[in-house]
């Protein structure tokens, strides 16, 4: 008796484990999967049925785009995981065609990435709204965006239509709906507050920036000095013309326009620019440890920022992170190192891709001016790029105008510079390949 009770005991106990998965195979199947995920101590896991993934395989293109440029994928997992989630979708016409231009290109830029995410999150609310939980007529609601501002939802009082913050129309009620969200077509795009005012201070900036200071020195493009004023002219005679009025001049051979010297009031604010292009390098990525150099190893960043506002201009050329890391110890460990290698990395002049390039293109090799003087660094054309340095220990322009404000200029590099006297490799080679390099280099300019 007592191995038949234990027989009928073992049928009955794997016949109630074995019934609820007949029974209720998703609820059974969910629960496994759940406990899995709770065993392994992962993050989160988005399904397939998600209101993201349904977001980036949906018509709404632009907006997905801007969502993967804008680095939002993972915080907006992390909220799906918690929250249900309602988006306002601006259609592709009112991302590509009804947007300002210039509005578009400030949001694409790398320094404005902090921009680009407020102004996502803005149309993105932690929790549900259907249709059915929209406000009635005459009546409004606030909610919290993700961007800790707020959104009025609202009806048109003539039509009754759902209106978004007063101004957006909703075109597609629950167009798409999802366990975890919901998205709303909308006919444009929301803009917070905080970012118009970054998109008019960078403009305010820009257009000051562009614009030459009273009593700036002017360069004669002929002799590239500074013109001596004019003469003062009694009222009612008539100034008569010079010769070289009437002359026109060649092409344009001076660096890219940038801003006159600001005198002692310092009119610029040096070391905002330089923080600003700074961040700009971080956001970009790949230039870690040039920002590093400058902020915490040196005090290069004050320095630079000095310069700045004393109405002095600067293009850096930036060694990227995978030229940094070939650096060895011993060329970083002598006092004054770090410095010396950044200071050959400065020209004090404001030169753009498209200036340098030209330059090259012109004259074959040119020669800079650096902060680390009287070194200078050369320039040719190679590859349809800008090559700097000579031999071995040459870098090509790799990422071009990284930061361009006027009076800083970033160019990305894909090595680190030296001196020719400071390579080892160029010392045995010197005393018999200099000297045929030196006399040949006149001949260019006669």
């Amino acid at each position: 008796m007592g191995v038949y009770h234990r027989i009928y005991g073992g049928l009955i106990a794997a016949i109630s484990l074995l019934l609820p998965l007949f029974l209720f195979p998703h609820q059974s199947v969910a629960s496994a999967r759940n406990s899995s995920s709770s065993s392994s101590g992962g993050g989160q896991i988005i399904n397939s049925n998600s209101v993201l993934v349904a977001l980036l395989d949906s018509h709404y293109t632009e907006l997905a785009e801007l969502v993967d440029k804008a680095l939002l994928l993972h915080t907006l997992e992390d909220v799906v995981g918690t929250h249900n989630i309602t988006i306002f979708a601006p259609n592709n016409r009112a991302l590509d065609r009804d947007l300002h231009p210039d509005f578009k290109r400030f949001l694409l830029e790398p320094r404005n990435l902090h921009s680009l995410q407020t102004l996502l999150l803005f149309h993105v609310i932690p929790t549900r709204l259907n249709s059915a939980d929209w406000p009635a007529a005459h009546h409004s609601s606030s909610h919290r965006t993700l961007c800790r501002d707020h959104l009025r939802l609202g009806r048109h009082p003539s039509s009754g239509h759902m209106v978004v913050d007063g101004s957006a129309d909703v075109l597609r009620e629950d167009d798409v709906v999802r366990p975890d969200g919901v998205i709303h077509g909308i006919d444009r795009l929301l803009v917070p507050h905080s970012v118009i005012d970054d998109f008019n201070r960078r403009r305010n900036l820009r257009s000051i920036s562009a614009v030459l200071p009273t009593g700036a020195p002017e360069v004669d493009p002929r002799t590239h000095r500074l013109s001596k004023p004019a003469s003062p002219v009694p009222k009612g005679d008539l100034q008569s013309p010079t010769i070289f009025d009437a002359l026109a001049p060649g092409p344009s051979l001076a660096p890219a326009p940038a801003p006159g010297p600001g005198g002692p009031h310092h009119h610029f604010d040096g070391e905002a620019q330089v923080k600003d292009f700074i961040q700009t390098l971080l956001h970009y990525g790949g230039y870690n440890e040039l920002a590093d150099i400058l902020v915490n190893l040196t005090s290069l960043a004050g320095e630079m920022g000095r310069l700045v506002s004393e109405g002095y201009v600067l293009t850096v050329l930036a060694p990227n992170d995978e030229a940094m890391a070939k650096l060895t110890a011993e060329q970083l460990s002598e006092p004054g190192a770090p410095e010396q290698i950044m200071y050959y990395h400065m020209v004090p002049e404001y030169q753009t891709e498209e200036s340098m390039y030209n330059a090259v293109r012109r004259f074959g090799k040119l020669r800079y001016d650096t902060l680390r003087v009287p070194l200078k660094v050369t320039a040719e054309e190679a590859d349809g790029s800008v090559k700097f340095g000579e031999g071995d220990g040459s870098a090509y322009l790799f990422d071009p105008d990284l930061y361009t404000d006027g009076r800083i200029s970033v160019q990305g590099i894909d090595g680190v510079l030296f001196p020719p006297d400071e390579s080892p490799k160029n010392e045995t080679a010197k005393p018999t390949a200099r000297p045929a390099k030196v006399v040949a280099k006149p001949r260019r300019g006669t």
